[in-house]
């Protein structure tokens, strides 16, 4: 068995994987592992030094497939790739098909790592960080930050897979001119108004400054979405599907979904209106069905 580790990185797993394709290694030979204490190409087999004859022609839509899909975190990342890689250069396309077996995990994690990315866009909050401090302060700021400039918005992610380095590019135009920066448990990302800078390994300082950022304008954003909140048109299982759980405890209104699911359960849907607006005093007009 032939163990490798490409760091999670495509294109280290595409010269990889395009190694051993030369010799006809077997997807049933190799696997790939993320090595600790060992050797990048630790193995009980030994692994080719030269290029091996074989030279496959691959289509640039499956190139793209695998791109995607090497984005998504799971088990066998890496492997499901190459045996995918070694059907179609043997002349099977129908793996790049749902269809198929081996093609339908290959879409399920290109839908899964594309639905990751629309969680990015739809639920990142940008925190506005204060720029009112004298010139001296701000580049101390930005050399603890390893950054030349310091970013004008700020943002926590957490995302299941490894999108953001792509997913984030999405903001460029979004945002405009100003500078921005997105933190993650893992990455982060850095424009600086004009080019996008990717750090595989998130500093710390920057997952302080994106965790620790006070919204000036977070209790305002509240009030406006406790007010606009309909119970009568809660469902939590759809609204879950749409808005996983898993990122309420990073949106500045997560907290208050809980209080609002629970206030529609006992009672509220019956009249279909926000708590504040419910307790209003007012007339009841109540039509013919």
């Amino acid at each position: 068995m032939i163990i490798l580790d490409c760091e999670d990185r495509f294109d280290t797993w595409r010269q990889q994987a395009r190694w051993l394709l030369s010799h006809q290694i077997d997807p049933d030979q190799v696997s790939w592992s993320v090595a600790q204490d060992a050797d990048l190409f630790a193995s009980d087999t030994h692994y080719p030094e030269q290029a091996g004859p074989f030279q496959a022609r691959i289509p640039l839509a499956l190139l793209e497939l695998l791109q995607n899909a090497g984005q998504y975190c799971g088990d066998q990342r890496w492997s499901l790739l190459y045996e995918v890689l070694w059907r179609v250069s043997h002349g099977d396309r129908t793996a790049m098909l749902a269809g198929d077996k081996l093609g339908s995990e290959l879409h399920r994690r290109l839908k899964q790592v594309s639905r990751e990315a629309h969680h990015l866009h739809a639920f990142l909050r940008f925190v506005a960080l204060p720029v009112s401090e004298e010139a001296e302060d701000l580049a101390a700021k930005a050399a603890l930050l390893e950054m030349e400039t310091l970013p004008e918005y700020v943002a926590w992610h957490e995302p299941a897979h490894d999108i953001l380095r792509s997913a984030s590019e999405h903001f460029i135009g979004r945002m405009g001119r100003h500078r921005w920066m997105i933190a993650t448990p893992k990455d982060g990302v850095f424009y600086d108004g004009q080019r996008l800078i990717h750090q595989r390994e998130c500093p710390p300082a920057w997952q302080a400054l994106a965790r620790n950022a006070e919204d000036p304008h977070g209790q305002l954003w509240l009030t406006y979405y406790s007010h606009i909140f309909n119970p009568a048109r809660l469902n939590p299982k759809v609204m879950q599907g749409h808005l996983p759980t898993r990122f309420w405890k990073n949106l500045p209104e997560g907290p208050l979904i809980p209080a609002l699911i629970s206030e529609a359960r006992t009672g509220k849907q019956r009249d279909g209106q926000a708590k504040q607006i419910g307790e209003r005093r007012g007339k009841v007009i109540k039509g013919n069905a």
